[in-house]
């Protein structure tokens, strides 16, 4: 837990780096949802996976850039939220045009529940560090 706070502390003094791991991390989301699978293949358990765990991290380095560990930009908090989750909404809306994708409800909820649960925690970590 200790690493964890500290890696958080670091991000939130250099926030360049943050941003970096931001958009990096966009970029990926991006290119793996251009990419397509051919007929046939279903979306399987690791798909879910995939996609909790990449909002999960796209949403927690989006908080850390925009919040910096300041309790007084809690507005910039929930706008985070809103940007990943609208994120989250545009790649489905992108898969549309990519040859055997879909665009799907459950992927958004998913990808919106990675992103809750990141803010959660960030959210845990502010209060904590306000006492």
């Amino acid at each position: 837990m200790c690493l964890i706070k500290n890696m958080i502390k670091l991000l939130e003094k250099y926030s360049a780096l943050s941003w970096i791991i931001t958009i990096l991390i966009a970029g990926v989301i991006f290119y793996l949802s251009s990419l397509s699978f051919g007929p046939g293949k279903g979306a399987g358990i690791l798909s879910y996976f995939y996609h909790f765990l990449a909002f999960f991290w796209l949403g927690f380095f989006l908080l850390i850039s925009l919040v910096k560990g300041k309790n007084k930009k809690l507005k910039l908090f929930y706008l985070g939220v809103v940007i990943a989750i609208l994120y989250a909404v545009s790649d489905e809306i992108h898969q549309l045009f990519v040859p055997y994708r879909l665009c799907s409800l459950t992927d958004v909820l998913t990808d919106s529940s990675g992103i809750l649960s990141s803010s959660l925690i960030y959210l845990i970590s502010l209060r904590k560090k306000s006492k």
